[in-house]
């Protein structure tokens, strides 16, 4: 195969293919420590919508799978961040199976869990903090409205902030899911650390 020996590899920071990265941050009092999202191949720039809410990914599946997931929602898969996984579980499979049914551009998915590569429609990972401490995503109820907006960086749960304090109030984590073995090691591991850094 021959290559065109005028090729641009690099082009100039003045002139990029795109204005911005295919990753931004959106934070919010649903995010005070942000959410990641990958804006490549995402055409529209809002959502908002009744927030639908899974203590983990298994739960959203089977949901998406019984069709019980409408165009307009945001899907809200919680407890799966780093100690919640633990692991900070990959959450491809519920955006894929969406997508197979023509709602990866009509819902949206917020998790904090992750994300690969492959991930495709108006999805938000990496959410902090996580559910398992306490953060807000551990404090969003059934039919909640939720608003992502691109543009101003914003992930926001439609909630006051007196009535989130009331929540928190009220929150308690759940046990872990894994007693004994790697995981269960891994999760006090990822908790000492978190510790560490509150207290340092």
């Amino acid at each position: 195969m021959q290559f065109p020996s005028e090729g641009k590899v690099f082009r100039p920071v003045d002139h990029p293919l795109e204005p911005t990265g295919t990753l931004v941050v959106l934070k919010g009092n649903l995010a005070p420590e942000g959410g990641v999202m990958k804006t490549s191949g995402v055409h529209k720039t809002n959502h908002s919508g009744p927030a639908r809410v899974f203590e983990r990914e298994e739960d959203a599946a089977a949901a998406v799978a019984r069709r019980e997931i409408k165009p307009g929602d945001v899907v809200v898969i919680r407890y799966e961040g780093p100690k919640g996984g633990p692991g900070m579980r990959e959450m491809l499979g519920v955006t894929a199976a969406l997508s197979g049914q023509g709602l990866d551009e009509q819902v949206a998915l917020i998790t904090d869990g992750s994300f690969s590569g492959a991930t495709r429609g108006f999805t938000v990972g990496h959410v902090g903090p996580e559910a398992q401490v306490g953060g807000p995503i551990a404090l969003i109820h059934e039919g909640d409205t939720i608003t992502l907006d691109i543009p101003s960086r914003l992930i926001r749960l439609e909630v006051s902030d007196e009535e989130l304090q009331r929540r928190l109030g009220q929150w308690q984590a759940p046990a872990p899911k894994y007693t004994h073995g790697a995981l269960a090691k891994y999760a006090r591991l990822v908790s000492s650390a978190a510790r560490g850094a509150v207290c340092d």
